[in-house]
Parts: structure tokens; sequence; C-alpha cells
């Protein structure tokens, strides 16, 4: 419920090729520099680089306050808006949204994201038609500064990084305000509650409520 595989329809996303290279997600964090670097050059005459390393495709929408540091991509149709913050590292999907202050750093956004009002996310990857609502975050480090160790259960799984947000599966949406702690991993199709504090393995088609408790969803 946590590889790549089960989390992601790699068919949504430019990053596809290289993610395939790993079982894990948090995997392939340590490595997103340098293959936006190398997936740069090969973009082709739809993409602009408006500075270096900074490849912005032509439909792209970016706001003249927003900053876009290198390196990064910038998808079509995609919305960068005012005072958006991308410190590098970041790939942003097709017709995705980041919004109004918010923070990107070392991240992959699959197609059709949005992370549109004063969110954070770092060191994290987000997949195909995944949502944030207003002010959630992901938090990207542990207070003691250890290792972070993703929890399934009585099941620990060791990633020999610090530095690790949240991944969030296909179609998942994020409650407002809600804080992804260090290691989270949400299966597809699930829910997070509005002011959550979220840690661990949420299975897919789940809702994660806010007192911790775990319920599936029922079918329709």
């Amino acid at each position: 419920m946590y590889t790549i595989l089960d989390l992601y329809d790699l068919e949504h996303t430019l990053a596809a090729d290289y993610l395939r290279g790993f079982t894990y997600p948090w995997e392939a964090l340590k490595g997103i520099k340098d293959m936006i670097l190398a997936l740069g050059p090969t973009l082709g005459e739809d993409y602009e680089e408006r500075s270096e390393h900074v490849w912005v495709h032509k439909t792209a929408k970016v706001f003249p306050t927003a900053y876009l540091g290198a390196p990064c991509i910038i998808g079509p149709e995609t919305e960068v808006r005012h005072c958006a913050f991308i410190r590098g590292s970041a790939l942003v999907g097709a017709n995705c949204v980041v919004g109004n202050s918010v923070e990107l750093k070392n991240v992959i956004l699959f197609d059709h994201v949005q992370t549109p009002h004063y969110n954070y996310v770092g060191d994290s990857i987000l997949g195909y038609y995944s949502h944030m609502g207003a002010g959630s975050i992901t938090s990207n480090v542990k207070s003691d500064k250890k290792l972070v160790v993703v929890h399934n259960g009585t099941e620990c799984l060791e990633t020999g990084i610090k530095k690790f947000g949240a991944m969030l599966g296909d179609y998942v949406e994020v409650g407002c305000n809600a804080v992804c702690n260090p290691g989270t991993v949400i299966g597809r199709h699930s829910n997070v509650y509005p002011t959550s504090c979220v840690r661990g393995v949420v299975p897919e088609h789940s809702i994660w409520k806010n007192n911790g408790e775990i319920v599936h969803k029922e079918e329709r």
C-alpha cells in the first residue's frame, strides 16, 4: 500500500521514468534536483528557459510576484500565483495550481495537483489530482532531527533520510490546516479531516479523522 506503483499512476508526470527506478517513493527524494537538471534540456520548444535551469511551459501562467528558484519545471496550463515561493528542485506538472504564498521545495507534483492557499510542501511527492486545503502543510523534519521512519501499524520502515514530508497518492484530499508529519504516506482516494495531525500510513479509500481514527470509505 505504499510503493510507488501502489500510490501513483505514472502516466501523469514527467518524472515517470525516474520514479520507475525505485520501489518506495521516498527513495526518489534525494535525486529530484539531478533529475530536473537532466530533464529540463530535453523538454523541447514548448518550454522556455526563463532563467538558468528554470523551464516554464508557454501555456503556464506565472504571476509577476512569484519566485521560481532553480532548478524547476512548470508544466502546461499550470498557474503559479502571487507570492508563491518555489525554492528549487520542484517538478510541477500540467494543470496544477501553486497558490498565494505557497512554498515548494524538493518536490514532485503530478498533473492536476492543487496547493492553492498558504501551503508548505517540502521533500514530498503529490499524486495525480491530489489537493491540499488552505493552510495544510507537510512537516519534513522531526523535532529530534532523527532519521524518518514510516510506521504502518506495528511495521516500521527505516528510510535512512532526515528530510521526508509526505507521500500523497492519487486523488488524496487533505483538509484545511492539517499537518502531515514526517513520514506520512496516504493511499489513493483517501481523505484527511481539517485540522488533523497525520502520521504513518493511511490506507487507500480511507478517512483520517481528527482523533487519529481511520475508517474505510463506504462504497456508494
